[in-house]
């Protein structure tokens, strides 16, 4: 097991490595795959269409749907956005995702109300700071969907700071459905994201294609 945390000059090196060591193939998550792999590969969250990678991806546009349709059926039209981190293999297609849903439902993607996780930590940090930049443009807004749950946390913590209160004022949905998400205060309303099932039918997938 390897961890390249986005640097390219690993995501090329690493494979390499794993062959030398005997892997008979690969398994990557969240991660740019090159094309000169020569072993069996199955990405999860890959997003791009390379000869010999079988991707596992999830229905964005369904989880969109999902997000938009509870929060405007709770009344909300000024919905704030947190996209995810610029390398991260997820953001764009979930975004095109939300801007879709949002278009069909007659929703407005406002520039102001859109922030994005900026930084390579995976802390609530990240987004309580974009969450207060949104705060600070003064743009009114009633929801906030944002890229992840841990990121709807600090989103939650920026937002009680000024004095909005969550659920009351402001409705926050999250993205993953993390252990934690039901034990926050209150319980972090959230996309389920099936991590398991994803992991099961990527291990699947590359031992059949081994045999």
């Amino acid at each position: 097991m390897v961890s390249h945390r986005h640097r390219k000059e690993l995501i090329e090196e690493y494979p390499q490595l794993q062959q030398q060591r005997a892997v008979e193939g690969l398994i990557a998550v969240d991660t740019v795959c090159p094309e000169s792999v020569v072993l069996p590969l199955v990405a999860v969250s890959g997003h791009r269409e390379i000869a010999g990678v079988t991707n596992i991806v999830l229905n964005h546009a369904l989880a969109a749907t999902l997000a938009l349709e509870h929060l405007t059926k709770l009344g909300h039209s000024k919905i704030a956005f947190i996209k995810g981190k610029t390398f991260s293999s997820d953001t764009d297609v979930r975004w095109k995702a939300v801007h879709t849903s949002a278009r069909k439902m007659g929703l407005e993607v406002n520039r102001l109300l859109t922030g994005q996780l900026e930084g390579e930590s995976s802390s609530p940090q990240l987004g309580y700071e974009v969450t207060r930049k949104l705060l600070e443009a003064n743009e009114p807004f009633t929801a906030l969907f944002a890229f992840n749950d841990i990121s709807a946390i600090g989103a939650i913590r920026a937002l009680r700071e000024a004095r909005q209160r969550v659920p009351e004022n402001v409705s926050v949905v999250g993205f993953d459905d993390i252990q934690s998400a039901a034990f926050q205060n209150p319980g972090l309303t959230t996309v389920r994201q099936p991590f398991r099932e994803m992991g099961v039918l990527a291990a699947e997938t590359l031992l059949q294609r081994i045999q």
